[in-house]
């Protein structure tokens, strides 16, 4: 049985029959090309599948597809405007924030909706709040240097 979903991915209009026990980041990487969510652990311990789901980041290998109807998403692909990289992407790369990228999608969402949250976020802070994502390369220093320099690329914006 398939189930017909509807919602919004990265501002354009999704409409497709969906088997009710596939997982969203399923739907986005086989079905929309949405590669930039990665798939790491299917048990939320990784975060490498971050998107933000009607404002909120989630961790879309824990989210039905079809629980996805009428909302919006937001994946990695659709955070860059005109051709021209988030100021997050920018710091990621001016700062570091990145060794073999596996995780960068995740760190990148994350990052995104906590700075959609506010731009005054601490060290400590941060910490706190990306422990949900895990990075095996860097020891986080880059990812953190890299957040808090999109902290004031976003201020002056």
């Amino acid at each position: 049985m398939l189930v017909r979903t509807r919602f919004k991915v990265n501002g354009g209009d999704v409409d497709l029959n969906i088997e009710p026990r596939r997982l969203l980041v399923d739907v986005l990487r086989e079905d929309l090309n949405l590669t930039g969510t990665h798939v790491g652990c299917d048990t939320t311990n990784c975060g490498a599948c971050t998107v933000i789901v009607d404002g909120k980041a989630i961790k879309s290998c824990t989210m039905l597809a079809v629980q996805a109807d009428g909302r919006d998403i937001l994946t990695i692909e659709g955070i860059s405007s005109k051709g021209e990289l988030h100021p997050i992407q920018r710091a990621f790369i001016e700062k570091g924030g990145l060794q073999c990228g596996f995780c960068t999608p995740g760190m990148i969402m994350t990052a995104y909706w906590l700075l959609s949250q506010r731009t005054d976020w601490s060290e400590g802070e941060l910490r706190r709040m990306l422990s949900g994502n895990l990075c095996r390369c860097t020891g986080y220093r880059g990812i953190l240097d890299a957040i808090l320099y999109a902290e004031e690329l976003m201020k002056k914006r």
